[in-house]
């Protein structure tokens, strides 16, 4: 069991792992949707917690986020990060809280607001992990967004592998060309502080690699007329967006559940 834990903890997986997270390869519920629909489904949920001070309906807020993450089918990496996040976040301000003479009043205060930014970062994970790139941007366009921001977006996301390799390559030349570190010390800590500062130096060239190629993907789109036909591409890319019962059983089912929290917070008066 450790020596297969070993082996998915490396930066081999974690690369696919983001990869699969850009690119929404796992599948789930809001996948299935149509973009336009998942992105107005995340705006309305991400605005809602921050409208009431209700314990009740915060709750039910985290638990709804906690059910979308499921259906999601949110990947472990993405969704350990924010768990990680999410842990340290409650203590150290219940910490400083208690630290600098804070009581149960500040931390039920600050309790409210990590539910409310835990249930918001929820929906996002959901929306964007089952966003792919074209997808994304294809919603982007149909909300009349700047067409060179709807293709950054894209291409920011199709950028995200080549970067990825460009740096596992740097590093990996780093390390070869580097001595071994003598005494690690107490816990490793020396290997920890080298590999720290190898990753800072591997992001320069990384940084002059993206220039170049940013530069070249410019230049080849100008030849191909990108900007004069934009027009017309934007017809035909929002031309296959259809709006399907599940989106709309995906909206009704989200209406009930909100007003079923409204509802149970004010059933419980004591708990706002």
């Amino acid at each position: 069991m450790a020596r297969k834990h070993r082996d998915v903890l490396t930066v081999e997986w974690v690369k696919l792992e983001l990869i699969r997270t850009a690119y929404a390869s796992r599948g789930g519920l809001f996948a299935r949707m149509d973009p336009r629909v998942v992105v107005l489904w995340y705006l309305v949920l991400a605005i809602v917690p921050w409208l009431t001070h209700n314990i009740t309906v915060l709750a039910l807020l985290f638990a709804l986020g906690v059910v979308s993450v499921v259906l999601a089918r949110v990947g472990p990496l993405v969704l350990g990060l924010f768990v990680i996040g999410l842990g340290f976040d409650i203590v150290y301000t219940a910490v400083a809280s208690l630290f600098f003479g804070g009581g149960w009043e500040t931390l039920a205060a600050l309790g409210m607001l990590n539910l409310k930014l835990g249930a918001v970062s929820m929906f996002s994970m959901a929306a964007f992990v089952s966003l792919d790139p074209e997808k994304l941007s294809d919603a982007l366009l149909a909300f009349r967004a700047p067409k060179l921001l709807a293709f950054g977006v894209s291409y920011g996301y199709r950028m995200l592998p080549i970067l990825m390799e460009e740096f596992i390559t740097v590093f990996d030349g780093h390390r070869l060309r580097s001595a071994p570190v003598e005494r690690p010390g107490l816990f490793g800590w020396r290997v920890v502080v080298r590999v720290a500062k190898t990753a800072v130096r591997c992001f320069y060239p990384i940084f002059l690699n993206t220039a170049v190629n940013v530069r070249t993907t410019i230049e080849a789109l100008e030849t191909k007329g990108f900007t004069y036909g934009a027009p017309d591409a934007r017809a035909l890319r929002l031309g296959t967006l259809r709006v399907a019962g599940i989106d709309w059983a995906v909206c009704a089912a989200t209406a009930v559940l909100l007003t079923g929290a409204v509802l149970a917070g004010q059933a419980w008066p004591m708990f706002r």
